[in-house]
């Protein structure tokens, strides 16, 4: 019985062991495989948001100063006012979902302007911007400065390049505009914008590439087919552009 049961079982055996040898090479060959793919597939973080590197600042959390990139904390208009600093708020603001608030030391805005270009319209999913000039010591950030994202929307990356738009990081509300040396400020997100005094104190001025609007607005404001003051003048009635009436050029012509 001992050679038959044998012969019957060595062979089966060996079946056995070649699978098993041969499972673990498959194994083996797989592993390596995956770590050579993965090292392929690893990004170069350098590259990252527009060259800011991984740790861009489209979610700003921390109070950390130590990097150069993080300077932005120290300055307005994100620099925390002191007690000291004598800072008399006039007005309150805040984003949808509270995480940022803020005060505006300043009674009216240096400016007031409706923007109908294209940008505004997507950036805001909106017929157009109202939109306000402050300087950037007229903001203080009593909450959630830190909680700001930021979008470069001339290289389309979150890094703090500017001019930017600001927005909260959380509820993606906009706040502000930043430029080189003013911020817009949008009067919409404005604690009582809607009373009288809101309404009087935030007023549009003038509409600013008045050519690209999607709807049509008769207030008697003046439109104009650009930046306001630098370009054309806008027919409020026919749409058509008033050939030489941009106010800057014909100060320059009386001058």
């Amino acid at each position: 019985m001992l050679p038959c049961y044998r012969s019957r079982i060595l062979p089966i055996l060996s079946h056995q062991l070649k699978l098993q040898t041969h499972t673990h090479l498959t194994k083996a060959n797989f592993s390596s495989t995956t770590r050579w793919s993965n090292m392929s597939d690893t990004k170069d973080e350098s590259k990252e948001n527009g060259g800011a590197g991984a740790e861009a600042h489209q979610f700003q959390a921390g109070t950390g100063t130590d990097r150069e990139e993080d300077q932005w904390k120290t300055r307005p208009p994100y620099r925390v006012h002191e007690d000291n600093d004598r800072f008399e708020a006039k007005w309150t603001g805040k984003c949808h979902c509270g995480k940022v608030e803020y005060q505006l030391s300043r009674e009216k805005p240096l400016a007031s302007k409706y923007c109908h270009c294209t940008t505004c319209q997507r950036m805001h999913g909106a017929p157009f911007q109202w939109a306000t000039i402050f300087h950037k010591e007229d903001i203080n950030f009593t909450k959630g400065h830190h909680d700001l994202g930021w979008y470069d929307p001339t290289n389309k990356s979150t890094t703090h390049h500017l001019p930017c738009k600001v927005q909260c990081a959380y509820c993606r509300t906009p706040i502000m505009d930043e430029g080189r040396n003013m911020i817009l400020l949008f009067p919409t997100l404005i604690d009582g914008i809607n009373t009288k005094e809101g309404r009087e104190a935030f007023k549009a001025q003038c509409h600013m590439f008045y050519p690209q609007r999607v709807v049509d607005i008769k207030d008697g404001l003046p439109k104009f087919s650009g930046l306001s003051d630098e370009s054309d003048l806008v027919n409020e009635d026919t749409g058509e552009t008033i050939p030489d009436s941009a106010p800057e050029k014909k100060r320059k012509r009386e001058e």
